[in-house]
C-alpha cells in the first residue's frame, strides 16, 4: 500500500497509482457501503487522493456511489458501493465426465451457472475443441449482456506447474499440454487472460472468498473426486509450492501394505479413503452420481457393509487430515466435491481420528467441515482467480499493474 506523498517514489508513477487504485477497489469490496473519508481514515492514503482514485473507479464502472449515510454527526458523506455492472469474470472446470462454467460479477454474483457433458477425447485438442466451444457460449453469454470479460481461469483434476502448463491429469489422459496456449488459439485471442490451475487450488480460493470460512487466512480444501488432492492458503495466500505441484496428499503413504492405488504404490491415501474406497470399488466417471446416491440409500436404511465402509474410509481420511493438521496448522479443513453427499457419515469418524492423531490440545484449532459451495466449487474458484488479479491491480480500461 501506498501512504505517503514524501521520501522515495518508484519510479513508475503509473504503477503507484495503480495500485492504489487497487486498494481503494479492495476496501469498497470489504467494507461497502463506505465514504471516501473513511477509505482515506483505514488506508492512510490522504483525501485529495482518494477522491481521485473514486472518480476513476467511477468513470471505469468499478465503483458507483449510493445514497447517504445516516445517523453522522455533521455533514451526510455519500457511500460507495461496488459496480462492476459491465464486467464478468468466467471460470471452468474441467472433470472426467463433466465440464462446469461459471460467470460472476465484480462483487462474485453469479451471472451464469453451466455444467455440460464433457469427454476428454482421444486427445488434448479434441477436449480443447470442446471446452472452447462452451466457452466461447459463455463469452457470447456475456456480451449479450453488454459485459467485458476480465479474465478466464481453468481447473485442470491433475498437475498444473507454475506457468500453467497440465504436466499430467490421469483421468482426462493428458500430459504436458499448454492448455492456456491451446484455449487462446481455439479462441482466436479473445481479448482476455486464460490463466490454468489445479482444481483443489481453485476450489480453496472459492471457499476463501465466498464460502462458509471466507476470509480464513489458513484454509484447507480437500477434493473428493477420484483422486484426492489439496488446495492450501497459509497465512491468507494459496501455497503452490516450488514448481506449483503442492497438494497431492492423495499419494501420501498410509499403509505399505494396502491397497493398490493407480499410481502403482500401495496404501495411498487415495487407495484408502478415495471415493472407490468410500463406495467400495471404482465406478465409471458417468456412474458415480448413481453410485453415491445408492450409496447414501444404504446408508440411510442402516446397511451394515456400507456403514462398514463409511467407517473405514472416514478413519483413513481422519489419518490424512491428521497429517496436514500437525504440519500445517489450519484452521479448517474442507471436504468438498463427491465427499459432500457422504460428509454425515464420514465426518464423525475423521474427527474422532483428527483429535486422536494431532499433537496439539483440540485438534490445534483444526475444524473439518463439509463444503457448502456445490460440485463446480473449482469453477467458482477460477472466477475468483480472475478477480483476484482486478483486486491486485489489473484493472479493465487501462492502467493496469501485471501482478
Amino acid at each position: 500500500m501506498i501512504t505517503s506523498t514524501t521520501g522515495p517514489q518508484p519510479a513508475d508513477f503509473a504503477d503507484v497509482r495503480a495500485t492504489n487504485l487497487a486498494v481503494v477497489l479492495r476496501f469498497v469490496r470489504e467494507h461497502a457501503p463506505c465514504s471516501r473519508a473513511g477509505i482515506a481514515a483505514s488506508t492512510g492514503l490522504n483525501k485529495a487522493t482518494v477522491s481521485s482514485l473514486v472518480a476513476d473507479l467511477i468513470d471505469r464502472r468499478l465503483v458507483r456511489e449510493t445514497g447517504l449515510t445516516e445517523n453522522r454527526v455533521g455533514r451526510p458523506a455519500t457511500m460507495l458501493v461496488l459496480d462492476g455492472s459491465p464486467y464478468a469474470a468466467i471460470g471452468v472446470q474441467i472433470d472426467a465426465d463433466s465440464v462446469s462454467a461459471v460467470a460472476t460479477d465484480l462483487a462474485g454474483e453469479r451471472l451464469l451457472t453451466w455444467r455440460r457433458a464433457f469427454s476428454g477425447g482421444d486427445s488434448v485438442n479434441q477436449g480443447v475443441a470442446g471446452i472452447g466451444a462452451i466457452v466461447r457460449r459463455v463469452v457470447n453469454r456475456m456480451a449479450k449482456e453488454e459485459r467485458q470479460v476480465l479474465g478466464l481461469a481453468v481447473a485442470v483434476p491433475g498437475l498444473v506447474d507454475a506457468q500453467g502448463a497440465v504436466r499430467h491429469a490421469p483421468s482426462l489422459g493428458w500430459h504436458d499440454a499448454d492448455l492456456a496456449g491451446d484455449l487462446t488459439k481455439a479462441l482466436r485471442d479473445p481479448g482476455f487472460p486464460i490463466q490454468v490451475d489445479n482444481d483443489a487450488n481453485l476450489a480453496a480460493l472459492a471457499e476463501q472468498r465466498f464460502g462458509a470460512h471466507a476470509g480464513a487466512g489458513d484454509l484447507i480444501y480437500l477434493t473428493g473426486e477420484p483422486g484426492v488432492g489439496a488446495g492450501i492458503i497459509l497465512d491468507g495466500r494459496l501455497r503452490r509450492g516450488g514448481l506449483g505441484y503442492s497438494g497431492e496428499i492423495g499419494h501420501v503413504q498410509l499403509d505399505p501394505v494396502g491397497p493398490a492405488c493407480h499410481c502403482g504404490r500401495r496404501g495411498c491415501l487415495e487407495a484408502m479413503a478415495g471415493i472407490g474406497a468410500v463406495l467400495g470399488r471404482t465406478p465409471e466417471p458417468a456412474e458415480v452420481q448413481l453410485e453415491i446416491e445408492e450409496t447414501v440409500r444404504l446408508a440411510r436404511a442402516g446397511d451394515a457393509r456400507t456403514l462398514a465402509r463409511f467407517e473405514s474410509a472416514g478413519r483413513n481420511l481422519g489419518r490424512g487430515v491428521a497429517i496436514l493438521a500437525n504440519l500445517l496448522n489450519p484452521e479448517v479443513v474442507i471436504l468438498g466435491d463427491h465427499y459432500v453427499p457422504l460428509a454425515p457419515w464420514l465426518l464423525p469418524a475423521v474427527r474422532d481420528e483428527l483429535d486422536e492423531r494431532v499433537i496439539a490440545a483440540g485438534a490445534g484449532g483444526c475444524q473439518v467441515v463439509a463444503s457448502t459451495l456445490g460440485h463446480d466449487a473449482a469453477a467458482l474458484g477460477g472466477a475468483a482467480r480472475v478477480l483476484d488479479s482486478v483486486d491486485s491491480g489489473r484493472l479493465p480500461g487501462g492502467l493496469s499493474r501485471i501482478p
